[in-house]
């Protein structure tokens, strides 16, 4: 008789193993939905470089130990968004918010009592990563958009932890027929400590609905944050999302867009800067599962020092989702000879009628325009600024709000000056 598989464990996965033993009985939710994405890692355990999505980024490797649950504690500092109706979450919990016309919000666990159920907004995808979190969700928010309804929300995450703790949030957001939602996240934490994020987004857009949805990292500098954006498109729905990302020392932001419904768009957009030893992985999968779909992917990164950038993004077109437009473009500018950036953009179409393309690029500043600037008097830093900025404005001037869009390019400014007092 043959000797049975051995699975080899590392100490985060064992601990992962005997933390849901210990927790699944007071978890909120459908337990059988729970049990099921668990029994997926189990199988599989940590997202390691031997799957092809995660070979940039070894999930396995790089998470050695896990952290305990965050505990409670009281708001840090967030950014202030005008006009905007804001829901704080403090280490991923709920603390509460402002009221907005037309929109209902439930704390996750009233909404899993309710029969919301978690994980719809992947579509066919699967993800060991968004597995975990639904595991192990303890908080979180469900958030309804009346049909027509318009509305801005804030989501004000502030990370508050005084030494390493894990922290799963997960959002679920249904857009009605033919509403307007404008979703502003942003996640700041302390310095110096290595926390833990594991948060999932899920985005479902109605018929005829439009969502824009912007994260915005600024994640302390030892801190670990996966995190998941999944959104499923009905007929003629608009959704454009955006990450912005300074902060995390490894990051990996991935967004899963499935088409639902005919003559959907989706804008799929990231700006990142990164510096000293950071590693940020941009992965994106864009489901072209009916006809008439079309999706735009930009993402620029700046990259200095020693960091390290990747993008991986793949659009795939059904066999029956013909009269597809998707076009796909990642650039990079490195800063520093020791800086790196991985590209892998990929096209899988099983249609003959459709449009489809991708690109890469990855060089340093043109030293023929830096020379025009600094032939105008301009210091070399502030024309580098200049040129860098520029870069990464083309994604943000694609924000609607004229406010955030201006905080958003001070933040890349700032990054900018601190650079050049280095």
């Amino acid at each position: 008789m043959a000797n049975p598989v051995v699975i080899m464990r590392t100490p985060a996965e064992t601990a992962l193993i005997e933390r849901f033993a210990s927790e699944k009985a007071s978890l909120p939710g459908v337990a059988e939905a729970r049990a099921a994405a668990f029994a997926r890692f189990e199988a599989k355990g940590l997202p390691s470089k031997r799957i092809e999505s995660y070979h940039y980024t070894d999930v396995r490797n790089l998470m050695r130990t896990i952290a305990p649950a965050a505990n409670d504690a009281v708001a840090g500092e967030t950014l202030k968004l005008a006009g905007f109706a804001r829901l704080g979450f403090t280490n991923g919990r709920w603390q509460g918010g402002d009221a907005a016309e037309g929109v209902t919000v439930q704390p996750l666990a009233d909404a899993y009592r309710d029969g919301v159920m978690p994980g719809l907004g992947m579509g066919e995808a699967s993800d060991i990563v968004v597995d975990l979190n639904t595991a192990f969700a303890r908080d979180g928010v469900s958030i309804k958009v009346a049909a027509r309804a318009e509305a801005k929300l804030h989501l004000a995450f502030s990370e508050n932890v005084s030494g390493p703790a894990s922290i799963l949030p997960r959002v679920i957001v249904h857009v009605g027929e033919g509403a307007a939602l404008q979703l502003i996240a942003t996640h700041q934490g302390p310095a110096g400590i290595a926390y833990q994020v594991n948060e999932v987004v899920e985005l479902r857009l109605g018929k005829g609905s439009n969502v824009e949805h912007i994260r915005v990292n600024l994640s302390g500098d030892k801190a670990m944050v996966l995190s998941s954006v999944a959104a499923t498109l009905a007929e003629a729905a608009e959704l454009q999302t955006m990450q912005v990302s300074l902060g995390g020392e490894v990051c990996r932001h991935q967004v899963f867009v499935t088409y639902q419904g005919e003559n959907a768009k989706a804008a799929i957009r990231g700006a990142t800067m990164l510096k000293g030893s950071q590693h940020h992985d941009s992965t994106l999968v864009v489901d072209h599962a009916v006809p008439h779909g079309e999706s735009r992917e930009l993402f620029r990164t700046v990259v200095d020092d020693s960091a390290q950038g990747v993008f991986q993004g793949k659009i795939i077109v059904r066999p029956h989702a013909q009269k597809t437009d998707g076009q796909m473009a990642s650039n990079a500018l490195l800063l520093s000879d020791d800086a790196g950036m991985s590209n892998k953009p990929e096209l899988e179409i099983f249609a003959d009628d459709v449009v489809c393309a991708h690109g890469a690029t990855c060089g340093a500043l043109d030293e023929n325009q830096l020379f025009y600037l600094q032939a105008r008097g301009l210091p070399r830093k502030v024309a580098e600024a200049l040129l860098v900025e520029a870069f990464v404005g083309e994604v943000i001037e694609a924000v609607s709000d004229e406010a955030l869009r201006d905080q958003l390019a001070g933040l890349v400014s700032g990054w900018m000056q601190a650079r050049a007092v280095s």
